[in-house]
């Protein structure tokens, strides 16, 4: 049964927020910034209102998550902490006497709340609201990038992570006392992942049961050990991340996982996002950004995009809509017959092509079309990937062992744009571009982006939504000339 109180209860102590939370607080400013009974009114539904036991309120529980993204912690974590930091109790509507929630209660209201919900577009939008309400102005323009977060099965297999995380909290036990050592079990060195759980499962319970548990440098440790060895656990039996796919930062480097094509404003407010997995190419998602950017309010007449969003199609798709696409050409991106909807598609982070399976193409070499007038760009893929591929009833014709793709090179279909490349306005917009390379970098270091929590598409998007909605929320801050401490 869902009750609504987000108005703080009188106590006798609640006195002690003025005194000990100073007025620049992160938190307390995030609290008269934020309006947050925005997550009550959308979650209502997913609540009986009438029957069962009292719901925590989800302003609390969502608050909660957006702790575990501001300071990097478990859940387990951030309950405790909640127990005894003030400026936690504070933000979350508690009295500083007010006992914490069970740790379990976030991933139930995770999977059981959070699920078939469009957060990631709602938290976005309301950060735009919060902003143009605040006077933030906004220009027409934004800038368009793709980053990439590596999935939590890679690059470390389970077995791997358990030792690491073993490893760090035995450190941190040494660090006070190396005796310790004679009491924890025989490290296991074997491949078996069952027999590195049972490993770990005892370490962690004499660690538990030691006087050295509740201190800090420990605690931490031990708990995000645990909540891996459970999660590994529940996932044992399928150790990959079936959402997760592999992408390409550049010819020869991979990685495993997802992306976020983001579109950031130049006052370095995210305004759209969509998240996908790691293969999808950066340019197929760039109309999706510029709408949903529109759909939180912002108008939108120019583009700043790197050479990966500068196709044919999406030339002239903004020409059509009235939008000025400031992006680098690149003869294999924008070339006459790019437009086949054979899922073929010009990946510039590995600069080749890339075929529906996402496998990269082995070698390419220019040839001269019929009658000499155009040069050709033949891409040539591996026979033996053809040949295994499940795709290759679709790819390769009759009798062929594997797939050769060629684009025709026509510098002359984009004189217009490539007088406009040269140009001084292009240059100066184009000088924008660092902000959004800075934009990811903070959210993979900031707010631990560069690895996915969980495993799953959706798990991906409401990591996203909740990075999103810190990220811009301290940046209005900022934006408002108000300065914080943590």
């Amino acid at each position: 049964m869902l009750q609504q109180d987000s108005i703080l209860p009188l106590s006798d102590h609640i006195r002690l927020y003025d005194m000990l939370i100073p007025k620049t607080n992160l938190l307390r400013q995030l609290n008269e910034l934020v309006d947050f009974s925005f997550v009550y009114d959308e979650l209502r539904s997913k609540y009986s209102e009438s029957t069962g036991r009292s719901a925590i309120n989800p302003i609390r529980m969502f608050k909660y998550l957006l702790l575990k993204t501001i300071y990097e912690v478990s859940d387990a974590d951030v309950v405790e902490r909640s127990r005894y930091d003030l400026s936690f109790k504070y933000f979350l509507g508690m009295m500083p006497e007010d006992d914490v929630i069970e740790s379990s209660s976030l991933t139930k209201f995770r999977k059981l709340r959070l699920k078939d919900m469009n957060l990631l577009d709602m938290l976005v939008g309301k950060t735009i609201e919060i902003a143009l309400s605040k006077g933030i102005k906004f220009s027409k323009t934004i800038i368009v990038d793709a980053t990439h977060t590596t999935s939590r099965s890679n690059p470390q297999l389970p077995l791997e992570i358990l030792r690491k995380r073993s490893s760090a909290l035995r450190k941190s036990i040494y660090a006070f006392n190396e005796e310790m050592k004679k009491s924890f079990p025989r490290k296991y060195e074997g491949q078996n992942l069952s027999e590195e759980i049972s490993y770990t499962q005892k370490l962690i319970e004499i660690i538990k049961e030691s006087q050295y548990a509740e201190l800090p440098a420990v605690s931490e440790k031990l708990n995000l050990l645990q909540e891996t060895c459970e999660d590994i656990m529940d996932h044992c039996t399928t150790s990959d991340d079936r959402d997760a796919r592999a992408g390409h930062k550049s010819n020869t480097r991979k990685f495993y996982g997802y992306k976020s094509h983001i579109a950031l404003s130049d006052n370095r407010l995210i305004t759209g996002v969509v998240v996908t997995s790691g293969e999808k190419a950066d340019g197929n998602y760039l109309q999706d950004v510029i709408h949903k950017t529109e759909d939180a309010g912002i108008e939108v007449d120019t583009v700043v995009a790197d050479a990966a969003y500068s196709s044919k199609g999406n030339i002239e798709k903004c020409a059509e809509d009235e939008i000025q696409l400031v992006a680098k050409l690149n003869p294999a991106v924008y070339s006459a017959d790019d437009n086949r909807d054979d899922g073929f598609i010009y990946n510039k982070d590995a600069a080749t092509m890339q075929c529906p399976a996402g496998h990269l193409a082995m070698s390419s070499r220019i040839a001269k079309e019929k009658g000499g007038i155009n040069d050709r760009l033949v891409f040539n893929f591996s026979k033996v990937k053809c040949k295994k591929c499940p795709l290759k009833s679709k790819c390769l014709k009759t009798g062929a062992k594997s797939k050769s793709r060629s684009i025709r090179i026509l510098s002359e279909t984009h004189e217009d744009y490539m007088k406009f490349e040269n140009s001084a306005f292009f240059d100066e917009k184009y000088k924008l571009r660092y902000m959004i390379e800075a934009k990811n970098a903070e959210l993979k270091n900031a707010y631990g982006y560069s690895r996915a929590l969980s495993y799953g598409l959706e798990s991906m998007k409401m990591q996203g939504a909740m990075c999103v909605f810190a990220s811009n929320l301290k940046r209005i801050l900022t934006l408002l000339g108000i300065k914080t401490t943590k």
